[in-house]
């Protein structure tokens, strides 16, 4: 399993439930001390918590605050900048309608400031973020004995609440450090931003440009170029973010835990520490309970990592077909990009804090030469058809072994689906000229 998630300890005590049952770690007035002792603590911290915000699993407010808190004073963007990026983004959609059946799917270009991406992402981070924090916060009343259960009372709502503080208190120091670093709002392979807003962060460009040889003008445009073609993804293929964000959701809900932390909480706990919220922050990535991988989890977490292999290869494939003899230095951009993610970078260091979960592709090479020779072997049309349906998609097992896949899409025949039929579909879909008598031409390129 990855690096274990924020409210989880990494020690290996054994399952309570393979002991003795004759055994009973829990002592009734060790709990209830316990409990009479964060009912007064948390009487003093009562007001910390009113001025906290929602009283959800994590507390957005806090994240917010403290992620924009992090970020400080960012200059405005420029005028000239953000048309620079609409530029790139035009530029890079137009190249891609040759190496691309799939039509654009941007109706705005523009650049963001760290602040901006906090914001307008923020709402798919809910979504990510709310399984895991429900599963941990579920803890306190599913796994405790029923007799600590009769003597917690209304004090397990106050702990929720002060878990969903110092959650959100763990994602806005996450999100304040990502928002200077990522390069579009689909760097990580997750559609973070709003459908259809084609974003860059012309401030983590300029960084990441310091040392590379290639001009400015053609960095700008080879990134366009790639979230320019997560876009067409994103937007013509209307089950792929459900089928990502989904997996993140299965893999938080397939988690199960013992109580293996309960017994040395009962017996060093010092519930004076809950009196600063450091403290209680600290206590709580200190870990009071043992996650343990489920058969449940480790097929959400394969079936994501494949899904955003083949993402990262097929957008690799059609930005190098589409830039690769008018910018230079696609291939040196790519393989840059490629270790970037391969290695972890500050997108898989913040998933694997917060979730437990490294969005690491590991198979994104293979992704890569499965794509390239599909579109070799059986063109653009037959390639980007894969993508009409789920079960068409490459599994785990064919980004090792691709020439019986390729075979498949030849032959016609993938998971009982009629690939010509899909394919004939997938062309009067996402070219309506093809069979549209009045011959009007696919919607224009995006607007800044």
């Amino acid at each position: 399993m990855p690096e274990l998630p924020f409210g989880f300890n990494t020690g290996d005590e054994p399952d309570p439930r393979d002991r003795d049952s004759g055994s009973n770690p829990f002592n009734a007035g060790d709990l209830g001390k316990i409990f009479t002792q964060l009912g007064q603590m948390f009487a003093g911290a009562g007001s910390a918590m009113a001025s906290g915000g929602n009283a959800g699993p994590v507390n957005y407010d806090v994240a917010r605050k403290l992620a924009s808190s992090s970020i400080g004073f960012v200059a405005p963007i420029s005028e000239s900048t953000s048309s620079a990026i609409s530029d790139a983004l035009h530029l890079a959609d137009t190249w891609l309608d040759g190496a691309c059946a799939l039509p654009a799917g941007a109706t705005r270009a523009v650049a963001w400031t760290p602040q901006d991406w906090v914001d307008n992402t923020m709402d798919t981070w809910k979504r990510l973020c709310d399984p895991m924090a429900e599963q941990i916060g579920s803890v306190w009343s599913s796994a405790l004995p029923e007799e600590a259960k009769a003597m917690a009372g209304p004090l397990m709502a106050m702990m929720t609440q002060m878990s969903g503080m110092a959650f959100g208190s763990q994602l806005g120091q996450a999100l304040g450090k990502l928002s200077r670093e990522v390069l579009t709002s689909t760097d990580i392979g997750l559609p973070l931003g709003p459908s259809g807003v084609a974003a860059l962060m012309p401030e983590a460009i300029e960084a990441m440009s310091e040392g590379l040889e290639s001009p400015r003008s053609e960095i700008l445009t080879f990134l366009a170029a790639r979230e320019a073609a997560h876009h067409r993804l994103f937007s013509h293929v209307p089950w792929l973010r459900s089928q990502l964000l989904g997996a993140v959701e299965a893999y938080a809900r397939g988690m199960k835990v013992d109580m293996s932390g309960i017994e040395a909480m009962a017996s060093g706990f010092d519930p004076a520490s809950l009196m600063d919220p450091s403290k209680m922050e600290e206590l709580l990535s200190q870990g009071m309970f043992e996650p343990k991988a489920t058969p449940e989890q480790t097929a959400a977490l394969e079936r994501l990592e494949t899904m955003l292999a083949l993402i990262e290869g097929w957008v690799g494939t059609v930005v190098s077909a589409a830039l690769g003899e008018r910018i230079p230095g696609t291939v040196a951009l790519s393989e840059m990009l490629r270790r970037r993610r391969g290695t972890g970078g500050p997108a898989e260091q913040t998933f694997a804090t917060l979730l437990g979960l490294e969005l690491r592709p590991r198979k994104m090479r293979e992704a890569a030469v499965l794509w390239e020779r599909l579109t070799e072997a059986a063109g653009m049309d037959a390639r980007d058809a894969v993508w009409t349906h789920p079960d068409l998609l490459p599994t785990s097992a064919d980004l090792d072994e691709p020439a019986g896949f390729i075979d498949r899409v030849i032959g016609g025949d993938i998971s009982g689906i009629d690939i010509d039929a899909a394919i004939a579909e997938f062309q009067k879909e996402t070219d309506p000229g093809r069979e549209d008598p009045s011959g009007e031409a696919p919607p224009g390129p995006v607007e800044s």
